[in-house]
């Protein structure tokens, strides 16, 4: 491998890794954010926040590793253009079809890797995902319960609000609930609550110390009672008939779905599936590629006009792997064309833009004066 080569693929793998890591944090940033709130609003467990981030990451990294590539092999091969390297190398007999090799030998193992995800590792996280969501499902409505925060049961018909127990961690502190029953609205108040498990397996949540108001609504009729103890009783969930429930919503979810399944099964929802598992390591070469000739910038000229044409081409090509994918999942397009056909289009942009990069411009023929000689 001589000088040139050993250039370009350090200096690749080098900017690569830097918008690897880039991405991932962003990305994390984001999703830990929207996690927190959903947490916050007691649809996920506060202790599930942080596994559902990183499956959900692990499911984003193709589409990362792509991107990255493509700006890792963008930004070396402009660089080497605005400091004039390119210059030195052009002299020394290069073109660039010599970037191609090894670009290549940066981009093939990527996209082996890619391809790993896409059709392995990214169904499984979503599984994952999925799985962690039926565990917090499987939950009794008490251990839902987040205090400072109102949590709904029963479609609604129970409101409850709790504060944290200032003397023991395993009860509640001061507790606030509301319950629609039939033509009955129940406000129920609590100095403390705890669980209680029955004999026979039922669950209840006994509220202590508390005022109970039975209100008919449109009409005077009120009843107030003082309790020393009050319980709820917490409906008991199967646990092993919600995890079968569980895994046939993952299994149903094609994103979940491995993709030997994908491919035994004839509907076009599974196919499209398996064109975009396909469609993104394909994506990651051909962007590596493309970035060549648009990374190809004039060294007087800034730099901001081709990052944001290669940002536009780049979102267009992704964006057209997703319709794509629509096309085929409605039967509008055959998996046997539209697989291939985003690739192919994108494969003859990059050879006419290289063309277009090396085609030597014939010189203009001098012009010459006529001087009248006295």
């Amino acid at each position: 491998m001589n000088l040139f080569k050993k250039s370009v693929i350090s200096e690749t793998l080098s900017h690569f890794s830097v918008v690897v890591s880039t991405l991932i944090v962003i990305w994390l940033s984001v999703i830990l954010v929207r996690l927190i709130g959903e947490a916050a609003a007691g649809r996920i467990g506060v202790d599930i926040v942080v596994g559902l981030a990183i499956f959900t990451t692990l499911a984003a990294l193709p589409t990362i590793l792509t991107v990255s590539l493509f700006i890792g092999v963008l930004t070396t091969i402009s660089r080497n253009y605005r400091e004039s390297e390119m210059v030195v190398w052009f002299a020394s007999g290069m073109s660039l079809l010599n970037l191609i090799n090894p670009v290549l030998r940066v981009a093939v193992p990527i996209m082996i890797a890619i391809a790993g995800l896409t059709l392995y590792v990214t169904p499984w996280a979503n599984r994952q995902i999925e799985d962690y969501r039926a565990r917090f499902e499987m939950r009794s409505d008490v251990s839902k319960i987040t205090p400072g925060q109102f949590f709904e049961t029963e479609g609604g018909k129970r409101v409850v609000f709790t504060e944290s127990s200032e003397t023991d961690d395993t009860s509640l502190g001061q507790v606030f609930m509301r319950i629609l029953d039939q033509q009955w609205l129940i406000v129920v108040t609590a100095t403390s609550a705890h669980t209680e498990i029955m004999p026979n397996g039922d669950r209840f949540l006994v509220l202590e110390k508390g005022y109970r108001y039975d209100l008919k609504p449109g009409t005077a009729e009120m009843k107030l009672a003082e309790f020393d103890a009050f319980g709820v009783r917490i409906e008991r969930k199967d646990g092993e008939e919600s995890m079968n429930q569980a895994r046939n919503k993952a299994l149903a979810n094609r994103r979940a779905r491995p993709t030997m399944l994908l491919i035994g099964d004839s509907e076009n929802g599974s196919w499209g599936q398996i064109m975009w598992r396909i469609a993104i390591p394909l994506a990651a070469l051909n962007l590596a590629l493309l970035a060549i000739p648009i990374g190809a910038v004039n060294p007087r000229m800034g730099r901001s006009g081709n990052l944001l044409i290669a940002g536009l081409v780049a979102m267009l090509y992704l964006n057209l792997i997703n319709i794509s994918q629509g096309w085929i999942i409605h039967g509008k397009l055959p998996f046997s064309i539209g697989v291939w056909l985003v690739h192919i289009l994108f494969a003859i942009v990059t050879a006419i833009l290289l063309w277009w990069r090396m085609r030597v411009k014939k010189p203009k023929p001098p012009v010459v004066d006529n001087l009248n000689l006295v």
